[in-house]
């Protein structure tokens, strides 16, 4: 059957269209608040279409890369739409990412400005960028700019003018952002996103979490993080209200829900336990839900957050998948569930969300024509999990090589390990890739590895995760010294912080006298992993 041509009217798919509407429905909505400020979603348009243009005359064309290294402020919150309006590209970076970390990330993606707080583009210091001609910095949310060499952000404003652009994109498919992750080497991997994917997603996100006109959304996740699974897009969509914060403290947080009447946010397990351990804690008097994703919640954190009044809904993804690409959704009869059996099922990572195909959970071995090939639903064969569709991403940023074998038989290979559950419903038990996933944060074990090495008393070392009661996971080093070496455990976690992000480095350092290997060398990291972990039969926790 020979399907009809697209029509020639069909609007191609951006999330720049939900700022362009939220302005013509609701222009005097609330649109956001960082601290003393409070901006209409009028006020927010005029400053996205400003910036734009102020990107435009400062030289910025079609498809380059604008880097933002900026915690959750109204400056990052425009950033999502005005360098997408000026027909670029924004890649949001990790702030808690090595000086070296950022250089490599600004000149791997060829960014053209690098905008940030002036304490985070402090320590950058002298670094000299390929292809970064200017480095901005923007306001504090109370005081006033570091200043220095850097332009400010409000110079940079003034280059632009109120000159109306289109909303609307040529492309679907052009990129929209990159942003990097660690993986499974030390190199960072820009994953792409498209307009048409960050569309989806955005919808995906709004409808799983329940968003609506009378959201307020306080962002305790990152908005570097998976531009923070898609939410200022998402909360723009419904006209919501954002609540920047931009560190995360249970004071803090508790202090903002009561007085901004937050009944939304999302973050990791470990954000979960500093609001339910803050000396503030309280039992709730109307609806606050929040979406968790990194890890696996444990059903100890969901037992605490249900106890004060808290809805939770647990979402599962990746970097490539947009953020959260699965949910676990309640199904019929878990109402009458225990408190405990409602826990344990609801820890699961579920089924894929509206906006995306279905969860598989594979095995190792493909069919004889190349297909993958399903585990038993039986809730024991463990396999991959793998991922297809609309919110995965659109490759990685020239990696072409990478690329194609994250896409091995036509879906995307999580790296993660788990089974799938008679009902349908998937569950994480593993990791394929050596990845840490400490506060909701990947770590490669293998960069870790290498900066432990690079210490000149240390002759060989394996990195793993261990369990942590705060962070879910930190890493730990087995390091077997050279002859005759003499070192302290603290001398070499000081080492690992003086060339990678601190919270990368070691939790502890155990020396020991050699590691269990294979007959061709290979480290047994699940020796190392099965001492370490005892009977839990979750090695994710993160």
């Amino acid at each position: 059957m020979t399907l009809p041509a697209r029509s020639g009217l069909d609007t191609p798919l951006t999330p720049l269209r939900f700022l362009d509407r939220a302005v013509e429905v609701h222009p005097d909505k609330l649109a956001a608040i960082d601290g003393g400020r409070r901006l209409t979603y009028r006020e927010v348009a005029a400053d996205v279409t400003r910036l734009a243009n102020a990107l435009r005359a400062s030289g910025l064309t079609a498809g380059e890369r604008v880097a933002f290294l900026s915690t959750n402020s109204l400056e990052m919150l425009v950033a999502h739409f005005a360098v997408p309006l000026a027909g670029g590209v924004l890649v949001a970076i990790n702030t808690r990412l090595a000086p070296a970390e950022v250089q490599y990330i600004c000149d791997h993606s060829g960014a053209r400005l690098l905008f940030g707080d002036g304490a985070l583009l402090d320590p950058l210091g002298d670094l000299e960028f390929a292809t970064v001609g200017e480095v901005v910095e923007t306001p504090p949310q109370d005081g006033d700019y570091l200043g220095g060499d850097r332009i400010r952000y409000d110079e940079v404003m003034a280059r632009g003018s109120d000159d109306a652009l289109s909303w609307d994109v040529a492309d679907e498919d052009a990129v929209i952002s990159i942003n990097y992750t660690s993986g499974t080497t030390g190199k960072p991997k820009g994953v792409m996103y498209t307009h048409r994917g960050a569309y989806l997603a955005s919808l995906g996100n709004a409808m799983t979490q329940g968003f609506g006109i009378d959201t307020r959304y306080l962002w305790t996740l990152p908005m570097f993080h998976c531009n923070g699974w898609c939410g200022p897009w998402a909360v723009t969509a419904v006209a919501g209200t954002h609540v920047c914060l931009r560190a995360v403290r249970g004071d803090d947080m508790w202090r903002l829900i009561d007085t901004e009447q937050v009944n939304q946010m999302s973050g990791a397990p470990t954000v979960l336990t500093t609001l339910a351990t803050a000396g503030e804690a309280h039992r709730m008097d109307r609806p606050l839900t929040i979406a968790t994703a990194g890890a696996p919640p444990s059903p100890t954190i969901i037992r605490a957050i249900g106890n004060l009044g808290i809805r939770l809904v647990h979402v599962y993804g990746l970097t490539e998948t947009y953020g959260p690409y699965s949910v676990c959704e309640p199904s019929d009869g878990w109402s009458e569930l225990s408190g405990d059996e409602l826990a344990v099922r609801m820890s699961r990572q579920g089924v894929g969300m509206l906006t995306a195909d279905r969860l598989r959970v594979v095995l190792p071995e493909p069919a004889d024509d190349g297909s993958l090939v399903d585990v038993e639903p039986d809730g024991v064969q463990m396999g991959e999990i793998v991922m297809r569709g609309n919110v995965v991403m659109k490759g990685y940023f020239e990696d072409p090589e990478r690329t194609a074998e994250a896409f091995a038989g036509g879906w995307f290979h999580s790296g993660d390990l788990g089974v799938m559950h008679p009902d349908g419903y998937v569950q994480l038990l593993d990791r394929a890739k050596d990845v840490i996933i400490s506060g909701g944060e990947n770590i490669s074990t293998i960069e870790v590895e290498q900066a432990v090495v690079s210490h000149p008393a240390v002759l060989d070392v394996a990195v793993i995760g261990v369990p942590d009661d705060k962070w879910g996971e930190r890493p730990k080093a087995y390091a077997v010294l050279r002859p005759g070496e003499q070192v302290t455990e603290a001398a070499v976690i000081a080492h690992v912080k003086s060339r990678i992000a601190s919270y990368k480095a070691p939790r502890e350092v155990e020396f020991v006298d050699d590691l269990p290997k294979t007959s061709t060398g290979k480290i047994r990291k699940n020796e190392l992993r099965d001492a370490a972990w005892g009977a839990s039969t979750m090695r994710i926790q993160g």
